[in-house]
């Protein structure tokens, strides 16, 4: 009965984050794009609030993550002691903090005041609050920007005025760099226990097709996929035409049958959105 009875309370946990997210996520759908610019921050202020299931864990236990093991391992190759590395999003900032033995500046962009929690930062670490879309440091400035699964949390609007941010403050020939969920496996939020498509905050999901038209969109000149093994030991750098052939079997795909092959472990990881786009 115990066994049951935590089951039947995990299920319900769920639940309540699933509702929690749909109106917030309606929320965003609802509002303006004036009004989604303080929108971000109060609505994931909240969620934490609501669901403190997800909030932030300690910064100290996340450096050493598998996740942020193999994310340096990805990143690696493109640091060195002269770069200025911007991360939007960071949660709790293990990653940022463990770029920054490698590079000159790190400077980590995000909504929500929850991760404002820092005791001991490095000297070339800054932490920014920003609106969800405009990016508050100088156009320019900064020479790898670096989102993971953030894209999907914003209003297809916004994320096209970010992209076109995101540019705008990379330096010539700099990099960013990003990975978000494909819409092909997903949902990839709470929803995808209770729904068919996507219903909470991850406001859209993208396929490789649809992300490079909006890098084009934004002026980047070159545009690449990234795909590698799972703890990202090896990794090459492929066109990203190969990725939208393999899109491409999947949409012509009955739903049921594209759904049941692409969420197979070693199938999301090759269909995940890698993209390097470069200005």
């Amino acid at each position: 009965m115990g066994k049951r009875r935590k089951k039947d309370q995990n299920i319900d946990g769920l639940h309540e984050h699933y509702l929690i997210e749909k109106e917030l996520a309606v929320r965003l759908w609802n509002a303006t794009k004036e009004e989604r610019r303080s929108l971000y921050k109060s609505i994931y202020n909240e969620l934490f609030q609501r669901v403190p299931s997800i909030a932030v864990p300690d910064r100290k236990h996340l450096s050493t993550s598998r996740a942020t093991l193999r994310q340096i391992r990805m990143l690696k190759p493109f640091l060195n002691e002269g770069i200025r590395f911007l991360e939007i999003g960071p949660g709790s900032c293990a990653l940022s903090f463990e770029v920054s033995k490698h590079v000159r500046e790190v400077y980590a962009v995000d909504v929500s005041e929850e991760i404002v929690n820092a005791h001991s930062c490095p000297e070339n670490f800054h932490l920014i609050l920003y609106n969800g879309v405009d990016i508050p440091v100088p156009d320019n400035s900064v020479d790898i920007v670096y989102s993971h699964h953030l894209m999907e949390h914003l209003h297809p609007e916004d994320a096209r005025d970010q992209l076109q941010d995101i540019y705008k403050k990379l330096t010539p020939g700099g990099l960013y760099i990003c990975i978000t969920p494909n819409r092909i496996f997903g949902p990839s939020d709470i929803s995808r226990y209770f729904d068919e498509t996507t219903t909470g905050l991850h406001l859209k999901e993208y396929t490789h097709t649809e992300v490079l038209e909006m890098m084009k969109e934004a002026g980047f000149s070159e545009v690449v996929a990234l795909v590698g093994t799972k703890n990202m030991r090896l990794r090459t750098r492929c066109p990203v035409v190969l990725l939208q052939a393999v899109e491409a079997v999947f949409l012509s795909l009955p739903g049921t049958l594209s759904k049941r092959i692409a969420t197979n472990r070693k199938m999301k990881r090759l269909l995940t959105v890698k993209l390097i786009a470069r200005k």
